[in-house]
């Protein structure tokens, strides 16, 4: 049974920067790829939530933090598992500063 995915301000400012930067360097058919991309692991999530890495969390003493690679692009996507949902957190680009970026434990979920 998969669950609801709900990602955080942060995480869809992160897919905006993404698109952004693909639509600038590499067009248009690049950024559906990337987003078809995102969708695919963030359904993966959704149905085995469990499946994710969990080195960030422990790294970060953020617990339950784990992270799903994207396939086809260098990115990692942040989330932890609720009883009802998939709180993504960030969706980061694997050379960016991980640790630091996992700080913000206070923002809040997107409606």
């Amino acid at each position: 049974m998969s669950k609801p995915v709900i990602p955080r301000i942060q995480a869809e400012e992160d897919l905006d920067q993404a698109c952004e930067h693909f639509l600038s360097t590499a067009g248009t058919d690049v950024v559906v790829d990337f987003l078809l991309d995102f969708d695919n692991a963030i359904s993966l999530i959704s149905q085995f939530p469990g499946t994710g890495s969990p080195r960030y969390g422990y790294e970060t003493s953020l617990e339950g933090m784990r992270y799903w690679p994207m396939k086809r692009f260098p990115y990692l996507i942040f989330y932890v598992e609720t009883e009802h949902s998939i709180d993504v957190w960030r969706v980061m680009h694997t050379s960016m500063d991980i640790q630091s970026g996992l700080e913000d434990p206070d923002a809040l979920p997107s409606t």
